[in-house]
């Protein structure tokens, strides 16, 4: 039997923009998705510690080093500039594997959005 695991999170990052006119998706500094360890097109889980909003859509990679978390599309309605969210992601694993997995958790800088250095 499989069961989900949470596989990465970028925790607490700030919503730069919001583009309705927008196909759908959310795009993410690809350092952010790189150190998380997330993909371009993987679905993710947002959580908007402003509104309580939670919704998923999939990853677009933004500018390396920009701080872009944009939300487009539909889910430019869940969240507005400013805004705290939170990124996650989930695995499928057995048993066996959850016990030994670790997630890989990022913490950025909330007001920036960049990887924070020498911490």
């Amino acid at each position: 039997m499989l069961i989900e695991m949470m596989k990465s999170k970028i925790h607490r990052v700030s919503v730069t923009e919001a583009n309705l006119n927008y196909i759908g998706s959310i795009t993410i500094d690809s350092e952010l998705l790189e150190a998380a360890g997330i993909l371009e097109g993987q679905r993710v889980f947002i959580v908007n510690n402003n509104n309580g909003e939670r919704f998923d859509t999939y990853v677009i990679a933004g500018e390396p080093g920009s701080g872009v978390i944009c939300l487009n599309g539909a889910a430019a309605r869940k969240a507005q500039p400013g805004d705290v969210i939170i990124i996650i992601t989930y695995a499928l694993m057995t048993q066996e594997e959850a016990r030994d997995h670790r997630p890989t958790v990022i913490f950025p800088d909330t007001r920036t959005n960049r990887l924070k250095r020498g911490v």
